[in-house]
């Protein structure tokens, strides 16, 4: 009791020590909330996931899970906007949720704004220029082509699969910019100040496991840059654009390297 007591009402200062203090709801409902999004995330984010952890049997619902998911001539498809759903839900609806009934907040208070964004149009402008050669040095490699474009087209078709593909992921990159450099970092940085950003990068590289070691070790600088970014312009709308910009370009790239173009 008197470990949870003295939880509740203070933080340690450098010699370990408890000093007193109010504990900060917003702060740990983000933090606790980002770790089960993103659990939720990993584990449920696809149907293979979702099939191996609810452990679908061969009912009628099964069946046709499956059959929409894996054997359907667009399973390849829904399977990747089973993925992006999953992301939309728990990176910005229920965050935006969150905000509005559970901090009784406004969303331009936490990036969802245009104000204070053309003083940063120069520096976003730079992070794409840097962004794009990088990015074609990048697809020159064995691990880049083995898992890029994220979406493969059927039968060498762009469109209208690819197309469609595309819309959502942008509506993709909306969400995940919201969640790191607008839920976390603004709905922290009144306790942490620019260290937000650092808390918010740790999540931010973690998502990136799986993926070639070069693009997992810059997404942690380019989670710095567009989280001091977003903290300067108070938006993550110009985040997401650059964010996308550099996606497309690396799928773009697959594509050239596989001679689409």
């Amino acid at each position: 009791m008197r470990l949870l007591k003295e939880f509740s009402s203070g933080f340690t200062n450098q010699d370990g020590s408890f000093t007193s203090g109010s504990f900060d709801f917003r702060v740990a409902t983000v933090l606790v909330y980002t770790a089960v999004a993103l659990s939720v995330v990993k584990y449920f984010g696809d149907p293979k996931a979702f099939v191996l952890y609810l452990n679908l049997g061969p009912n009628s619902f099964g069946a046709q899970f499956c059959h929409f998911f894996f054997n359907h001539q667009t399973g390849a498809l829904h399977s990747m906007l089973f993925w992006i759903g999953s992301i939309i839900v728990f990176y910005l609806l229920i965050p935006m949720a969150i905000v509005r009934w559970g901090f009784r907040a406004n969303l331009c208070d936490f990036g969802i704004s245009l104000k204070g964004i053309a003083k940063t149009w120069p520096l976003y402008g730079f992070l794409i220029v840097f962004m794009l050669p990088l990015v074609f040095l990048a697809s020159d490699t064995v691990s880049f082509q083995d898992r890029y474009p994220l979406f493969q087209p059927e039968n060498g078709q762009l469109f209208p699969q690819f197309l469609f593909w595309q819309v959502a992921y942008f509506i993709q990159f909306v969400a995940v910019e919201f969640f790191f450099r607008g839920f976390m970092v603004h709905g922290t940085k009144h306790r942490f100040g620019y260290y937000a950003v650092f808390v918010m990068i740790i999540p931010y590289c973690m998502v990136h496991f799986g993926k070639p070691f070069a693009e997992t070790i810059a997404a942690i600088f380019a989670g710095l840059v567009l989280g001091v970014l977003s903290l300067k312009s108070r938006s993550v709308i110009p985040g997401v654009l650059v964010h996308y910009l550099v996606a497309i370009a690396m799928d773009l790239m697959a594509l050239w390297r596989e001679g689409y173009f």
